[in-house]
């Protein structure tokens, strides 16, 4: 089976977002779990993930991606700028827990300029304290 879909936006929630899909041929979408820029997320509506989910089985949908905001920067060599990415990390896995079986898209920032081997640890630890 091909999967195909689109960017789509998750401000009316997300069954909004699957029956925007279906009307446009899609059996899969992608979407930010909260502003790219970062900040808080929209509350989790649970009757519209019960309504999302049934209508994903109905029709034969396959796996959702979400997105982390760009403004992510996991390796940071500011602490304050680590413990936004991490909290925000860690509140996005809550929320994927609402779809389960579901893609987290994240782009893990920049060290900079205080080198791989420090930036890679920084998204190691990050990685072990949130999963």
């Amino acid at each position: 089976m091909l999967t195909i879909g689109a960017h789509l936006s998750a401000s009316k929630g997300y069954t909004a977002m699957l029956k925007q899909a279906v009307e446009i041929g899609a059996n899969t979408f992608q979407f930010f779990t909260r502003n790219p820029r970062g900040g808080s997320a929209k509350a989790i509506d649970e009757n519209d993930v019960n309504e999302f989910l049934k209508l994903m089985e109905e029709n034969d949908f396959s796996v959702i991606l979400a997105h982390a905001p760009y403004t992510l920067n996991l390796c940071s060599a500011k602490p304050e700028t680590r413990e936004f990415a991490r909290n925000t990390f860690l509140d996005d896995l809550k929320r994927m827990e609402y779809v389960p079986g579901n893609l987290y898209n994240f782009h893990p920032g920049s060290h900079v300029k205080q080198g791989v081997e420090t930036g890679t640890e920084y998204i190691v630890e990050m990685l072990n304290e949130t999963i």
